[in-house]
This record gives structure tokens, sequence and C-alpha cells, in this order.
């Protein structure tokens, strides 16, 4: 029985995305999200479909696949036929949901029009009223978790939280590949038992008003969601980082890759730190670009032979490098190492107490807890053992590197160092990889959410045991307490020298080997790569490039945008300019590298101007249609309406149209202000957003009855946004400490001023056009 029909040939590439493990408590799933005229289904919804798949290979595969024949959000298709527009945009919203305060106790809200006041500010205090008086004394002890959506689509959730008015959540979510946005939400709800959860308040926050590519840390106001109540019912401390960038033709970046590629991408991250400051943001890209053109293992090792003199413990460009590398590659084999016993031991919560300091029980409890550590240290040694066959070859490649340099520097003769190749090997797979990921698996997406406190000290006590175990020392002198493990500890050490033998061996190619896929299942793989080439060769540039590479889903002129983009920025900040013009002769490479992003940059300003400057194509002209649209009519939706159980109206993931935040035209701030023109011209020049469009964001009348829902049913947390009239977000002084700059004014000035401009349709001076756009541009 057909159930549902997509045309996926009438989505956009932003329709198609990989959704947050935590809205389904299942990795690998891709969302789709359509709207009535995309979709054919025999039960009247518009909530998203949802695909769950085996593994990531074959999300990024199908993921691939079903963009090859989406639109790209590609801007100036009629001023570039050829390349198919001018430049294509990317967003990404990356969140922190660190902690909360006074959850869920009421305050009234600053009477200076700021907000509310900040919990850390002497003033908030009511006059008379002693230090400490408030917060605590009033604190609700109550379950809570925090939902966001951006622009009313939900992207992801919070763990539960446990916690007097003060819960610590420290959960990271990175929401990529998003439509035109506005608003992020934060919605924090309070779990109930018996019934559904229940609105504490909401976070409202103006993605616009956001520099780009900067990280913005501090407390945001949750405001009550009572309409005529002005107060605030806490406080919630996000970190926050949005992206939006241009991204022109990979021909444009040309030159800068081939400054790229000069020398070792690895020494680009250390100009980098050391000349613009540059740490936590570039590294990702940097190592991207180091994938994409297959060098990346190679520039590790060649660093490597560098630093084979240390002890590869330090903090440095190569560890840090290594760490993420492993982490990108290495996914699937932590989680057949670990991720069966760190399960275990957070469902069951077991509880591992050896120190009597700590416990404050006799020497018999003692005993108990030293017995229990020890078979919970035989689990995770045993599932660690088991899939050491399945390391993958990059990793295998770079460990028999590190393992044969570090013999041919220090010999195997001396009984000193006999065990420093092993050694050396274990610190990177162990130090910075398996035990950092049993200290904390939420990092390493292998439990929701922070471990209750006693499970967090029975983890720490179990990577101990495996760090000195991987350090092949059977010995333990630290602490008393943990002598008790010494026999495991011995009779472990030689499956350990066993198993960095293993994993620092490159495996011989066979196509028989254990654990490769079937043939069948390589036939398919295959053909589908067939596929798109086939579907690459006759594309536009910009919608060819757009499709992800296979097989690390790699964007190249995405990460190349970025890097120059963030090089600029920081540059520009700090008064850095290249000390020579190019091709003098005199000036470094870093200086050369600096230059080309600048000449990104400034193509990409020329472009944008020469979007906005142009006059719109009249309906007459040629339409320029996207060649992965197939030309075949859309078979009308079914009118009749059905009526959908309670169960179906819980997964809504959007809100009907609100008053308070009206949408405008889905684009970036980079896209030409609306001229006189058809909307047929608009809708051809323009990508479309579903969040943008108005009948998203309406819902079946059949799903209104809230009486018909079973209290079983209602009990389920929904996938929508709960229907409440949110008061417009106010800032509170914590948060304009957070985001205060000196030139806030100015910026909202123009954003309010671009705007405006935008939206007034009887405006056709070209000259206001293209002064809004380079605002936007020069914002970023």
């Amino acid at each position: 029985m057909l159930y549902q029909s997509i045309y996926v040939y009438s989505l956009n590439h932003t329709d198609i995305r990989p959704i947050h493990h935590s809205l389904l408590d299942r990795k690998d799933c891709l969302g789709i999200y359509c709207v009535p005229g995309q979709m054919w289904c025999a039960v009247p919804s518009t909530d998203p479909v949802f695909l769950h798949f085996p593994d990531e290979e074959t999300l990024n595969l199908w993921l691939a696949l079903l963009r090859s024949y989406a639109v790209p959000e590609v801007y100036g298709r009629w001023l570039s036929p050829a390349d198919g527009g001018l430049y294509r945009m990317w967003r990404q919203v990356e969140l922190t949901c660190v902690q909360g305060r006074n959850l869920g106790t009421p305050r009234p809200l600053n009477p200076g029009g700021g907000g509310a006041a900040s919990s850390d500010d002497p003033s908030s205090l009511v006059a008379g009223e002693p230090d400490g008086a408030r917060g605590d004394a009033d604190a609700l002890d109550m379950d809570v978790y925090c939902e966001f959506f951006v622009d009313g689509c939900l992207c992801g959730r919070t763990t539960v939280k446990r916690g007097v008015g003060a819960p610590d959540w420290l959960e990271r979510f990175v929401f990529s590949d998003l439509p035109p946005f506005e608003v992020l939400e934060v919605v924090v709800l309070r779990e109930k038992r018996m019934s559904k959860p229940q609105v504490v308040g909401v976070v409202s926050i103006a993605l616009m008003n956001f520099r780009r590519g900067e990280h913005i840390d501090g407390w945001f106001p949750v405001l009550s969601p009572n309409p005529g109540v002005n107060a605030q019912t806490g406080e919630l401390r996000l970190k926050i980082r949005v992206d939006e960038e241009i991204i022109l033709p990979f021909s444009e970046y040309s030159e800068l890759l081939q400054t790229f590629t000069s020398k070792n991408s690895l020494d680009w991250l250390t100009d980098l730190e050391s000349r613009l400051k540059l740490k936590n943001t570039i590294p990702h890209h940097i190592i991207s670009i180091a994938i994409a053109k297959e060098r990346l293992v190679d520039d590790i090792m060649e660093l490597a032979d560098r630093e084979v003199d240390g002890t590869f413990r330090g903090n440095t460009v190569l560890t840090k490098t290594i760490e993420l590398f492993m982490a990108r590659y290495g996914g699937a084999f932590l989680e057949a190492s670990v991720g069966g016993p760190i399960r275990r031991v957070c469902n069951d919560k077991i509880a591992i107490e050896v120190d009597p300091v700590r416990s404050g029980k006799g020497a018999r409890s003692t005993e108990k807890n030293v017995e229990a550590l020890v078979y919970w240290c035989q689990e995770f040694w045993s599932s660690i053992y088991e899939a050491r066959h399945e390391c993958p070859p990059e990793m295998r490649r770079l460990f028999e590197h590190i393992r044969r340099l570090v013999e041919r520097r220090y010999g195997l003769h001396d009984e000193q160092n006999r065990d420093l190749p092993s050694q050396s090997v274990s610190a990177f797979c162990f130090l910075r990889f398996m035990v950092p990921a049993i200290l904390h698996p939420h990092l390493f997406g292998l439990w929701p959410g922070l471990p209750d406190a006693r499970v967090q000290r029975s983890l720490t006590l179990i990577a101990k045991v495996i760090q000195n175990l991987a350090n092949l020392n059977s010995s333990v002198q630290k602490e008393d307490f943990m002598r008790g493990v010494k026999d495991f500890l011995t009779s472990s050490i030689p499956h350990m020298v066993d198993y960095i033998v293993i994993v620092s061996t490159p495996e011989p190619q066979s196509p028989s080997a254990p654990g490769s896929s079937p043939p069948f299942d390589k036939n398919d793989h295959q053909r589908i790569m067939h596929a798109l080439r086939q579907r690459g060769q006759t594309a536009p540039v910009l919608y060819r490039e757009a499709t992800p590479v296979l097989p690390h889903v790699l964007d190249l002129p995405r990460h190349l945008a970025v890097v120059s983009a963030l090089v600029v920025r920081y540059a520009r900040a700090r008064s850095y300019a290249p000390l020579t013009p190019l091709h003098s002769g005199v000036g470094d490479h870093f200086d050369e590298f600096c230059a080309k992003c600048l000449q990104v940059e400034e193509r990409a300003l020329l472009r944008v101007s020469q979007l906005a400057s142009r006059p719109r194509r009249q309906p007459s002209q040629p339409s320029v249609s996207s060649p992965l649209a197939a030309s075949i009519p859309l078979p009308p939706s079914p009118t009749s309406p059905m009526k959908i159980p309670g169960a179906w109206r819980e997964r809504r993931i959007s809100l009907p149209k609100s008053p308070r935040f009206p949408k405008k035209f889905g684009r970036p701030s980079t896209a030409p202000g609306t001229a006189n023109s058809s909307p047929r011209t608009e809708s051809e020049s323009m990508p479309m957003s579903p969040m943008s469009d108005p009948e998203r964001m309406l819902s079946h009348s059949a799903l209104d009855d809230v009486d018909n829902i079973p209290p079983l049913e209602r009990s389920t947390r929904p996938l929508r946004r709960p229907s409440v009239p949110f008061p417009k977000q106010l800032r509170s002084s914590s948060t304009d400490s957070a985001l205060g700059r000196r030139e806030d004014g100015q910026r909202l000035a123009r954003a309010s001023t671009r705007t405006q401009e935008a939206s007034n349709d009887s405006t056709d001076d070209s000259t206001r056009k293209r002064k809004s756009i380079l605002r936007g541009i020069l914002r970023r």
C-alpha cells in the first residue's frame, strides 16, 4: 500500500538534512521537510518524514542521492547561467545549553525596560531583603528539559534534569544546512509523570542580531508563558554561534587552494593560532580541506616526524589534530569498543566507590566495591579487545607510522625503552580517545547528557584502570585503595600488547575480509555512485558542487569559504594586513594566504553587488530552470479532510503562524531587496524556504480537538512547539553583557534600515539596494 509520495525535485537542499539524535533518540536519521504540494499522503499531514538508516555511511549515501535531485539555495541564476548562479548560501547554528538558574521562580521584570535584572546583580534584590533570601528559598525541585526551535521547527531537545532550579546540562547541538532563519526559541518545560509537560518559560533570540562566526556566551532570561504576565521565570546560560556564508563556484577558490597546498596543512593551524588567535573555530574546516585533497594522514605523519623527540603528550597542534582525526574516522570503532558497556553502566546507575574516605563505610563495603570495579573493568576491556579488528585503516596507518618512528628513534635494545613504541600508540588510542570517551560519554555521542554524579564517579574509576592498563603498568602507586585491581592489570597486559600491535598494523585489502559488505550492497553502492557522477556531469557548476562528496560528505568550496571569511574577520579585528604586495618575493606564505582570502572576499562582494544592481529579469524572458527538476506535473493533493488520531497530533513540529513573529520572505541578508516584479519572477530568481512559507505553518482543523487525546498519549513529548502566546523576548542585563558591543545601536539601526528597504516593493532605486546589500555583507 502506497502511504506517501514525496516530489524530491520540488524540494530545496535545506529541506533534506540530518536531524539531531535527541529528537528520536536514534542516530543516523534523516529529516525531509515538505509542504502541501511537495508530497502526497494517504492521511493529510504536515509533519516531516524521518528516515532511520543502519549506519552513517548509508545515511550519507542517501543524503547525497536525494540532494542530487533537489534544488540548492542558489542566487542570481539568470545572471550566470553557465555556473547555475552567482553564489549559494550555507547556514548553521551551534548551541550549547550549559545550565539554568532560578527556573520556575517568578520574578518581576526590570522596570527600566531592559528585561529582568541579573541574579548576580545586587540591585536585583528587593530592598531590605538579605542576600540569598531569594532564589534558593523559592526554587522548585522539578524535572526540566529544553526544546530548541528555529523559526518554529523543532531541531533538538536536552535530557531531563532534576534539580532545585539550577540544572546543569552542558549539552552541545549543531543545526546545519538550515534554511533562512530569523528566531531561535528555547522552550523550558517541566516534565510530569501523569500529564503533559508544562511550559515553564521561553527564551526568544533574534538570530539576525548575531555577528556571524562569533561565539556568544551569556545568561538569557526565561520569560513567563502566561499572557499578560510581565515576569521572568529563570535564566539559561547559552553559548551560541551563528554561521551564514556565501559560497562561490569552486574556480574562485583555485588560487587560495593552491596557496593552501603549498605547505603542510597543519602548519596553517599553527600560523592562524599564533598570528590571528584562531583556535577553536577553524581546525574542523582545515582538516576537512586536507581530507578532500587526500593529504591529511601524510601531513600528520610529517608533523609527527618533527616532534618525535617529544612525548606525544603535550597539547600541541599535532596532538589536537590527531584527536580530531580519531573522532572523525573512529566513531564506529569507538561505539563498538566502549559504547555498550557505557550505556549499561549509565542505564543501571552503577555506583562504585573504593575510597573509604569518600564512602565513609567499612572494609567489607570497600571490598565489595573493589570487586565491582574489577568486574566492570573486565567488561570494558573485553569489549575493547573484541573490537580490535574494527579499527579503521586510516587510524591503523597512522598508528603504524608512530610506532615505527619511535622504534627507529629509541631502538628496542634498551630495556628501559622497550615499551616506548607501544606506549606511544596507546598515548593516542587510549589517553586521547578511549579514556576521554569513558570519562565524558556525552561529548562523544555515546550517552545523551551528563551522567549522574555517582555514575560519573564509577566511570572515572574505570577510566583510571583502563589507562593504567594502556600504559602497560601493573603497579598502582598513587592511591592505596586502587591496589585491588593489580591482579586484573597483571593478567591483561599481554593482551594489551597484542591489541596495540593489531591496531597499529594495516590490514591487507581483501574482498573476502571479515566484516566487509556483502556483494549486493557493494553493487548497490557502486550504482548509486555512478548515478551521482552522471547527474553531476549534466548539472551546472553550483548545483553539482552543492551535492556533498562521498564518503565523508565533504563540501570543499564551503570549507574554503568559511576559512577565508574567518581569516578576513579576524585579520580586520586585529588590524592585520599582509606585509608586502602579492608576488613581490619578500612576503611569507602566511601573508600570501591572507591576501588570497581578501581576494575571495572581494569577489563575493562583487557578485552580491552585481545581483543587487542588475534589474530583475522580465517575465517575458526565458527562465533558467533547474536541470535537476523533472518535467512531470504534480498530482493533486487529497482534498477530503481526514481526522487524525491524537497520537499523530502529538508529533507536530511547528505552530500556526503567530502574530508575534511576522514571517517575511526567507532569504539571507546578502540577497537583493524586493523590487517590482511578478510573483513568478520572484519565485524563479530566489530559492524558497519551507519555513518562510505560511502554508507550512498551518495544521489541519481536525487536530484542534484536545479532548480526544487519551491521557497516555498526552504524556508523551510532542514534536511541536507548545501553543503558548509567548511574549516578545526582552533582554536582561546579564544577556546584554554577553551580547553588548559598542556598535550595537548602529548595527541594529542598519538591520532595521535593511529590512525596511527590502520590504518596500515600490522602491526601484538600484543605488539604495546596493548599499543595503553591502551593509549586510560587511556585517558578516
